[in-house]
């Protein structure tokens, strides 16, 4: 989850790579810093315990520069957070930065310090640096101690290493995380992700699984896992550098809360105008993949995870499939019965979420291989190894707490269950027409709730001294009430729970005091009356309620019961339109207690370590 670039240049990179960081923070804030080959062919180090911010000033105050370096953000695994187990690390003229867990680092380490290479810090990123050292002190080229040093890690990395002896090349290299090296005119760059490089280049090449790659001011060299010498394929990013700005915004996450009416359109491009749905939206295999299938497991992690739920709904309802949903961190951990009729979907916003990629392997290993992944990431792990694929084309997601990457997913989920229902002979050609029309129109709907924000921000004043929260939803919407609890305690640090509102009884009623803010989610649907009895319930507790009503229903209107009318539409696509207001109350709630909202503690965007 950390964030690593890596530049060679014909000019000084130390802006490319302070300014590749400050895009890749995200991934982790505990820690920075970056190495260089200064004009002497000394290493130039400087690390911090803080932001990427902190790491400029201490650069421009030492007067570092260079044409050839390696930076690094780091969230802290192996170590606390502290200057001296901040990246790069050092052996001799080696350093090395490293994204990811070298899981047999303890055995390399005892063998390493037998060998009398001294370790400074308590990380297992050390041992890469001493290792590839060793290869170099046994005379090998550093490409070739490089390959040599990847068939000895296991885990998850991704890694740039430079050596102060060979001034003129970078080595970088991937295994189970990330990397996408870009072309530019000027020089060569390496980063964690494209939102690093879209500045310097829109030319990029992502590496495969197992490569490692030189890169030298004359260009870039490619060898994948056994050694041989590979050309990957150059492609144009569609990322640009206005996307990862914030664009007058004060926050990412309040740019991709306002960003959701656009990127639920971008989704839905491929039924826009007269199209209809089509198993070919899902890719080229998918109309006989689909044909093969019987049931449904959907695999996803956190936000992921919510939104299956959510389209396990609807795939039950619509589709006539039962549906399973797992938390993907836990699925390959138990026993579970493999069923090759089962479509697999897995879903992820950067697509390198180390749970649901082992855990869609693991289904794949035990035959279920009809697997679908939605993802918004196009040349990501989860993409490249499921069978089919669908984009959300969300565009960058920089704030931690995802939004928009949500939404996106719950109308992919949308796509795919009344896709699913259509050939299954259960969606009528009117009945089609009917839902292509609402998710056309949903745009504009959710346009429609971010004019809600004025009176949400006013109700955000009164959570701020609150310590807990309890969140309540009935039917298609409990998962939404989960997603908003979720939202709150990410970036407010309020403990806040998501129940079924038909759950109160059965023990979390006992929580329910004058001190506990109780927020409800209130479609008009089949299930309201239930609800409303449920919150009457909450009132006889003298609970304060807060209640997202849909336009209709009848909600509000009494001592202790506050509500905001959210715009009516579609019943089955009310998921979308009603968590809208849940990231916004998190997201005023976070301002008020003055945290930070883009990077919250302890957490990172892209979890790519288990």
């Amino acid at each position: 989850m950390c964030g690593i670039v890596a530049a060679i240049g014909r000019a000084s990179v130390v802006d490319i790579l302070l300014d590749g960081l400050a895009h890749l923070e995200y991934r982790g804030y505990d820690s920075a810093g970056l190495a260089l080959i200064d004009g002497e062919g000394r290493i130039a180090r400087a690390r911090v315990q803080g932001r990427v911010a902190q790491l400029r000033r201490l650069v421009a105050e030492e007067g570092l520069d260079g044409q050839v370096g390696i930076a690094h953000t780091r969230w802290a695994t192996h170590g606390a957070p502290s200057e001296r187990n901040a990246h790069p690390h050092v052996s001799g003229t080696v350093a090395v930065v490293h994204n990811g867990i070298i899981e047999n680092f303890a055995a390399l380490r005892a063998r390493l310090e037998a060998e009398g290479y001294v370790f400074t810090s308590e990380t297992d990123t050390e041992v890469i640096a001493h290792l590839v050292a060793s290869k170099r002190r046994a005379g090998a080229p550093l490409f070739a101690a490089v390959q040599a040093a990847m068939r000895e890690l296991e885990g998850a990395f991704a890694i740039a290493v430079l050596d102060a002896a060979v001034p003129g090349e970078v080595v970088v290299a991937r295994r189970g995380s990330p990397l996408v090296l870009g072309l530019g005119e000027e020089g060569f760059y390496a980063a964690s992700d494209v939102s690093a490089l879209v500045a310097h280049t829109r030319r990029v090449v992502y590496l495969e699984e197992g490569d490692c790659a030189r890169l030298t001011l004359e260009g870039v060299q490619i060898v994948d896992e056994s050694g041989e010498t590979v050309e990957r394929p150059v492609r144009l990013t569609h990322v640009t550098a206005d996307a990862v700005q914030l664009a007058g915004y004060r926050h990412y996450m309040q740019k991709e809360i306002f960003e959701q009416p656009e990127a639920v359109a971008d989704t839905l491009e491929a039924v826009a105008g007269g199209a209809r749905l089509t198993p070919a939206l899902f890719g080229p295999e998918a109309e006989k993949t689909f044909a093969a299938i019987d049931r449904v497991l959907i695999l996803g992690c956190g936000t992921s995870f919510h939104a299956g739920m959510v389209g396990r709904y609807w795939l039950e309802e619509y589709a006539g499939l039962p549906t399973t949903v797992e938390i993907a961190s836990e699925y390959r951990y138990r026993v579970s019965v493999p069923d090759a009729k089962t479509l697999v979907v897995a879903i992820s916003q950067s697509g390198e979420t180390a749970d649901t990629l082992a855990a869609l392997r693991h289904a794949q290993g035990r035959g279920m291989t009809q697997t679908l992944a939605i993802c918004n990431v196009p040349e990501s792990a989860i993409v490249r190894t499921a069978r089919l694929a669908f984009l959300t084309r969300a565009g960058p997601e920089i704030g931690v707490a995802s939004t928009k990457a949500f939404t996106t997913q719950l109308t992919a989920l949308a796509l795919l269950a009344l896709t699913l229902a259509k050939q299954r002979g259960r969606l009528p050609e009117a009945v089609e027409a009917n839902r292509l029309d609402a998710l056309r129109r949903l745009p504009a709907a959710l346009g429609r709730v971010l004019q809600l924000e004025p009176q949400i921000e006013q109700w955000a004043q009164r959570f701020a001294e609150r310590q807990h929260a309890l969140f309540l939803g009935r039917g298609t919407h409990w998962p939404i009430a989960l997603e908003g609890a979720l939202k709150l305690k990410e970036i407010s640090y309020i403990h806040a729970e998501g129940y079924p509102a038909g759950e109160l009884k059965h023990g979390p009623l006992a929580l329910v005091d004058r001190e506990m803010p109780v927020v409800a989610v209130a479609p008009r649907d089949d299930l309201l009356e239930k609800l409303k009895s449920n919150l009457q319930e909450v009132r006889a507790r003298g609970a304060e309620l807060f209640v997202f009503a849909e336009d209709g229903s009848g909600v509000g209107g009494e001592e202790g019961v506050h509500a905001i009318v959210v715009p009516s539409h579609d019943a089955m696509l009310a998921p979308i339109l009603h968590v809208v207001p849940l990231q916004l109350l998190a997201y005023h709630v976070a301002l008020v207690k003055g945290t930070d909202v883009d990077k919250p503690r302890n957490l990172a965007k892209s979890v790519t370590v288990e």
